[in-house]
């Protein structure tokens, strides 16, 4: 039989508890940590704690009686409010209820018990000496690198979610593209309906909150219909059609002289390079929300041919517009342009135009001295409607056939 060790007040001492107490010396924290930074990284990672809302609620009220900001250091981290007490800081919470997330607490070993023999909780000092009873606060001190932890882990699988729904939205968007295209191309073809009918399930599908299992399920999907209708659809007409864009583009370019170098007037007056590249809180919009906005008019092979450094840093096939973006995403953090300069970026240009800026600037990278500030020069004129992607790729084709 297992033996479980009691508390003089014959209340049972949790496995957790007993871990705590007996936590080597070398896993305590260097230093202090704000109390309640540290509580936010809780809520973040609760699940991994087996907490609820409301335990954290209590967790909270404790915290508050405690009265300096940071635990640790050489303070003694009990408190010992009485049961009123907490639950008047609880706003009324029931005793028989703020009792319960209590247990909650110890048997997740992110608070420790000390009874005094009375079962009251009180301080008492002797001379130099300070005895407390109550609620020991270390045991949550000691696991704040492990809380840690878990909210970065909380975190990184939040922005994988994030990131994969938006390169499902992206997705949806080339297909509905695509149909359209397509039917054009080769009228009546009922393979086009399928596209538009998955296009609109998946935009429906995308409102509710999906699992990144779901995500990736939808990613397979849409990749394997994409890849289809673009090997329908490459043919010689289209190749026509391309290079009749191609012209277009480069009639464009060359009736606007001032973005032949690259917007130069950027990189010579140092606007770029006085524009601070920092994080904002500004929200982003939903890339869900932006289907008023077309494709660019550009080729996305001509944007390949005009940007090979891109295929050096990602190694993955880019035939689609989401897979643009896809690289895109994973050579920005490299060129360090922030995450905020990246968001506004797609807010103001789109997910596409951006995508085609950032692969043309790492074509040019070594010409750039603030690559952040750079991209948030071209959003300002973006937002302004005086920016255009095509001249920047055409540039750098011109380049490419003087070499």
């Amino acid at each position: 039989m297992e033996y479980t060790p009691i508390s003089p007040f014959m209340r049972p001492i949790s496995h957790a508890h007993l871990r705590v107490i007996e936590r080597p010396e070398a896993s305590v924290p260097a230093r202090p940590v704000n109390k309640w930074e540290l509580l936010r990284e809780l809520s973040k990672a609760q699940a991994a704690f087996g907490v609820s809302e409301r335990d954290l609620t209590v967790l909270q009220g404790l915290l508050s009686f405690f009265p300096d900001d940071a635990l640790g250091g050489n303070a003694e981290m009990v408190v010992f409010p009485s049961n009123k007490a907490i639950c008047e800081r609880l706003n009324g919470m029931p005793c028989s209820t703020m009792r319960r997330h209590l247990a909650r607490l110890v048997e997740a070993g992110l608070l420790q018990r000390r009874d005094s023999p009375n079962g009251k909780r009180y301080v008492r000092k002797h001379g130099e000496d300070r005895v407390a009873f109550g609620f020991d606060l270390s045991p949550l001190y000691c696991q704040s690198e492990e809380i840690a932890r878990a909210a970065e882990a909380v975190r990184e699988a939040e922005e994988r979610v994030r990131r994969l729904r938006e390169v499902v939205s992206l997705m949806r968007r080339d297909l509905a593209a695509l149909a359209e295209f397509g039917d054009e191309m080769q009228p009546g073809l009922g393979f086009w309906d399928q596209l538009r009918d998955r296009a609109a399930l998946t935009a429906r599908a995308l409102r509710r909150k999906l699992s990144v299992e779901d995500l990736a399920a939808y990613r397979a999907d849409l990749e394997a219909l994409l890849d289809q209708a673009r090997n329908i659809i490459d043919g010689p007409e289209t190749e026509e059609m391309n290079t009749s864009d191609a012209q277009s583009e480069r009639h464009h370019h060359n009736s606007n002289k001032e973005s032949i170098d690259f917007e130069p007037a950027l990189e010579k007056s140092g606007v770029a390079a006085g524009v601070p590249d920092v994080d904002t809180n500004e929200p982003v919009a939903d890339v869900d929300e932006q289907d008023t906005r077309h494709l660019p008019k550009i080729p996305l092979h001509l944007v390949i041919a005009a940007c090979p450094s891109l295929k050096t840093f990602y190694q993955g096939e880019i035939r689609h517009w989401h897979q643009l973006f896809d690289a895109a995403c994973h050579v920005r953090p490299a060129m360090g342009i922030s995450a905020s300069a990246w968001e506004e970026a797609q807010r103001f240009m789109g997910p596409e135009q951006a995508s085609i800026v950032v692969a043309a600037m790492l074509e040019r990278f070594a010409d750039i001295r603030s690559p952040g500030g750079y991209l948030r020069a071209l959003t300002t004129k973006a937002a302004a409607g005086e920016f255009s992607c095509g001249p920047m790729v055409m540039a750098l084709i011109g380049r490419r056939n003087a070499a």
